[in-house]
């Protein structure tokens, strides 16, 4: 199946985000993602952005 826009980077901001959500510290989703700049990992972070555009929610099971 394929769902137009999905992607390894949209599964990763995902993850991320829902860890930012769980009050998880930037630092360590910097870590966790690999960056070596936070300023990277800042843009995973779609806390501000509508969860509805994601095309992880696009995926019908």
């Amino acid at each position: 199946m394929k769902v137009e826009g999905l992607c390894l980077h949209a599964l990763r901001a995902t993850a991320a985000t829902n860890a930012l959500e769980h009050e998880a510290d930037i630092a360590f989703v910097q870590e966790w993602l690999g960056h070596a700049n936070i300023a990277t990992t800042r843009l995973y972070d779609r806390r501000r952005s509508r969860p509805e555009d994601s095309p992880t929610y696009k995926v019908r099971y």
